[in-house]
């Protein structure tokens, strides 16, 4: 439960972060001389959206592992190497999920090198300043995840016997990785899509 409550708590915050990045966005538009490109517009356009929608499918894929991964864990499957996905253990799960993740944060990493290497840094107008912060917090979240994946694996080697505990943080870990999942979902239709 108390997950629950503390995944409402992020949800407003990315929310916060929402309204912030389309009040802003109305008021450059309204700024905005008629018929001459907005802010949006020519910032919008250095964005690399295959680049993105590739990203954006490793965190997807990375959800589907993870389910199987909790999914094995409440039928106490610990461990079961296969070349089947559909038998992995918890374990075989979260490693391939936790892997994903890193690869998602290494690829939002090489984007913002990418982006500062063409000169647009946090503060060079809102609407960068907006997009590292929405995707910054929702990269350190990834991170958090896969720290909290690899917490959840140690706590499996360190034990004998697969126990009701291990299923529960199994499952809390899970719901966090699915909120942040959707989260970028969110964030990547508005900031690589919306014009």
């Amino acid at each position: 439960m108390g997950v629950i409550v503390w995944l409402a708590s992020e949800l407003m915050f990315f929310g916060a972060l929402f309204a912030a990045y389309f009040w802003t966005r109305s008021i450059t538009n309204e700024a905005a001389a008629p018929g001459q490109p907005t802010m949006w517009d020519t910032n919008s356009a250095h964005l690399d959206v295959t680049f993105a929608a590739i990203n954006t499918a490793i965190l997807v894929l990375s959800s589907v592992t993870c389910q199987l991964a909790a999914n094995a864990a409440e039928a106490g499957r610990v461990t079961n190497f296969s070349l089947n996905p559909l038998k992995w253990g918890m374990r075989e799960g979260f490693i391939i999920t936790a892997f994903l993740g890193s690869v998602f944060v290494a690829g939002q990493v090489w984007e913002y090198f990418t982006l500062f290497n063409e000169g647009f840094v946090i503060s060079t107008n809102q609407y960068w300043s907006l997009f590292f912060l929405a995707t910054g917090f929702h990269g350190l979240h990834v991170l958090g995840g896969v720290v909290a994946f690899w917490f959840v694996l140690a706590r499996s080697y360190m034990t004998r016997t697969h126990t009701h505990e291990q299923t529960v943080g199994a499952h809390v870990v899970s719901y966090y990785w699915h909120f942040v999942d959707v989260i970028w979902i969110l964030l990547f239709g508005v900031l690589y899509f919306l014009r």
